[in-house]
């Protein structure tokens, strides 16, 4: 969790919440729970409890502390609308989302179904931007359930990108990011299938950003791709 972040898409990050479970082919080579497992029994650490889910209530009012609008990713060491999270806790983070108005917080989930159950108890805000992760085409389903929801800005997390998805679901899809899988065991990133994706929002006018092609060193691959940075954003 950080003030600041390194991640393309957001500026900050704003972890109520850690540790999740695996629930389909992108999650295999989680970079958060990596991460996490680093730390497992190191006492006092905020990752002494490995990936284990853990709620962290003295950190819900944390954006109220950053005067200076952000870009926030919440939840990026877990899944806000993963089975074992409190309806209550949902929306006590929502609360904070609608009070720190000045800031625009980006949620990615991988439980479209939990996300469409809760959705009518959920104050949905302009500055709540509400994302599904599609990482191949087997998973469209996730956004015809965000869809559905009362979320202003939707869109899309194709990351890590595992095959093709010829025919991306974008009606009323705000924005796509795209990214190859990165860390020790990366899966490959075929530069067509990205073209793809990018092809398709162009023709939609959907906002298209990519993120990275990935690897083991994601900093020598870069993110360019057909000689140019795509960074496209709704508004």
């Amino acid at each position: 969790m950080s003030a600041d972040s390194s991640i393309e898409w957001t500026n900050a990050t704003w972890n109520p919440i850690t540790g999740c479970s695996k629930i389909s082919p992108g999650c295999a080579n989680c970079y958060a729970e990596t991460f996490a497992e680093r730390f497992r029994g190191v006492p006092g650490h905020p990752y002494e409890q490995g990936f284990d889910l853990k709620l962290w209530s003295n950190r819900l009012d944390l954006p109220l502390t950053w005067k200076k609008p952000k870009r926030i990713f919440v939840n990026s060491m877990s899944d806000l609308f993963h089975k074992d999270v409190p309806e209550t806790f949902i929306q006590s983070v929502f609360a904070t989302m609608n009070k720190a108005h000045w800031h625009t917080f980006q949620i990615l989930t991988k439980r479209a179904d939990r996300l469409l159950e809760m959705n009518q108890r959920l104050a949905w805000a302009p500055n709540i931007w509400m994302g599904v992760s599609v990482e191949n085409d087997d998973y469209q389903t996730r956004i015809d359930l965000l869809r559905q929801t009362n979320a202003i800005i939707k869109f899309l997390s194709v990351e890590p990108l595992l095959g093709p998805i010829q025919n991306l679901r974008l009606e009323n899809i705000n924005l796509v990011i795209v990214g190859g899988e990165s860390g020790r065991r990366p899966r490959p990133v075929n530069p067509d299938w990205v073209r793809e994706i990018r092809d398709q929002c162009n023709q939609r006018n959907v906002a298209f950003f990519f993120k990275q092609w990935g690897g083991r060193n994601k900093k020598v691959t870069g993110r360019e791709l057909d000689g140019r940075t795509w960074d496209e954003l709704p508004g």
